[in-house]
This record gives structure tokens, sequence and C-alpha cells, in this order.
């Protein structure tokens, strides 16, 4: 398994080994960069980063969790594919999270919270349809915000921790991404919240976040080597 040059997946000393390790190999599966089937050992891992096994353990213990890998004893470890029920579970959890979000930040109508939200809807309109990483990363900055404008960071971390399968599935379809769709619904519930209408707000969140619903058959149809076969 060859390590990419991206800056973003080197270690830093500087900081703490074990999260930075996590977050890298999660984000190389999420992007795809390790495909599903591909075999991952701690060893490998160790060497490659010039790491302990001790960290890299820890890091395969939380993509277990995940459900992004699987250990499979004396034959390593095993990146799995995407499972459309897990999928379909966080989108469920994602909505009721979320919803409930908006209709916080839509009943405070905090000026300053929906001038920072507009501005990142400008970022996101001057993102080229081309760059669905870039707006990836900008649609991530969006729902965090929210969360953080309600106080509910605690409950963002829960979504971060269940989306990853999502997250797989949105980078699968970069073809066929509905960027300006998605931004047009971010406007939708930045409106909303600046009106003050939480429950127009709560509607344009579900609408959005369902979005996926309609997307996933045919994504998984077009690339079903990266999904797991229905029992």
């Amino acid at each position: 398994m060859a390590i990419q040059t991206n800056p973003a997946w080197k270690i830093d000393p500087r900081t703490p080994i074990g999260p930075q390790l996590f977050r890298i190999l999660r984000e190389r599966i999420i992007r795809a960069d390790i495909r599903p089937g591909t075999l991952i050992s701690e060893a490998e891992i160790a060497r490659t980063y010039t790491l302990s096994r001790q960290p890299v353990r820890e890091a395969f213990i939380k993509l277990t969790e995940q459900g992004l890998v699987q250990v499979r004893p004396q034959r390593g470890t095993l990146v799995r594919k995407i499972s459309m029920a897990a999928v379909m579970d966080a989108r469920f959890v994602r909505e009721a999270i979320e919803a409930d979000i908006v209709k916080m930040v839509a009943t405070k109508a905090d000026p300053a919270v929906v001038a920072e939200l507009k501005k990142q809807i400008l970022l996101q309109q001057n993102t080229e349809e081309k760059d669905g990483s870039g707006f990836m990363e900008l649609d991530e900055r969006f729902h965090r915000t929210l969360a953080e404008a309600a106080g509910k960071t605690y409950a963002w971390g829960v979504i971060e921790d269940i989306k990853a399968q999502m997250d797989r599935v949105r980078y699968l379809s970069f073809i066929r991404f509905p960027m300006r769709k998605l931004i047009a619904q971010h406007e939708t519930v930045v409106n909303a919240i600046a009106a003050g209408d939480p429950q127009i707000a709560d509607r344009a969140m579900r609408d959005h976040l369902r979005e996926i619903l309609s997307t996933l058959p045919d994504i998984a149809a077009a690339q079903p080597e990266f999904f797991e076969v229905p029992e």
C-alpha cells in the first residue's frame, strides 16, 4: 500500500500521534485512496510512519468501530466495503440531530451567525464544479458551524463518528455530484434562520439530508465493487 505525498496525510510530531494517524487512515479510506478489500497491517503502517505499533493498534480499533475496517485474526486487517444499511442508519440519525440543531439556531436568529453562514455560502458558490473535495470541506464547515451556533458540539462529534459511510458515498458521487443543488439547499436553510422561522429551517434541513436517498442507488449501481452485497 503506497503512501501518498499529500501534506495532510503526514504525521506532525508536535501533536498527539494517535488521533492524527486515525484521521489520516479514516480520510484515506473515505476518499477511496485505500480501496475496499485492501489488506493493511499494523507492522506496515508503523513502518511507513516510523511509529510504534501501539498508536496504530488504537487507530485500527477506532476504524473498526466506525465500520471502515475488519480485523481478521491471523489474516490481517481488511478495508470494508460500504454498508448500505450503515449509510441509511447514519442518515436517519443525522437528520434527527441536525433538524433540531437548525430549529434551535433559527429560534435565536443571531445576526453574526447568519452573516458567517452567508459568507460560507459565497465560498461554496465560488467552488469549481469539478472540485468536489473542496466543496466537501466547505460543506463540513457549514454543518459544524450550525452545531456550534446551537451549542451542540458534542452532538456534532456524534455525527462525525457515524457519518463515515455517508462520506464514502459522497466521494464516490463526484461524477453526478449535485453541488449547485446542495448549495441552494444550504441557502434555504440560512434564509429560514435569518427569518427566525424554525419550522421552515427544520423542513429545509430534512430535505437537504434526504438528497442521498435519491442518489445512492445510482452510485451503488455505477460502482458495485465499493458496496457490500446485501444478504
